[in-house]
């Protein structure tokens, strides 16, 4: 099963930001591949759901304080990625 990948605007400048801070970009995108493969997730990334204002949208860690938040829909299958960044950078 695979996944039609999606990006929000917010994520394509997120990434621009990553870069900017030298951050690994394949480790992200190792990540999203198994999203996209509709694969499980390591438990080093703690995937997981959020609540509250980010109610339906899964958070995981690419680094201990490296984000990604995206949702996945399994009838039309897309994988939304959302945003990625630091804890204060996607929560402050």
């Amino acid at each position: 099963m695979k996944y039609e990948i999606k990006f929000t605007s917010q994520f394509k400048k997120d990434i621009k930001k990553a870069q900017k801070q030298n951050k690994d970009l394949d480790k992200l995108f190792e990540v999203v591949e198994l999203l996209a493969k509709g694969e499980k997730l390591h438990p080093k990334h703690r995937d997981h759901t959020l609540s509250g204002n980010y109610k339906n949208i899964r958070d995981c860690h690419i680094e201990s304080d490296w984000l990604l938040l995206y949702t996945y829909n399994k009838k039309t299958m897309i994988l939304s990625l959302i945003r990625v960044g630091s804890h204060s950078e996607l929560f402050d």
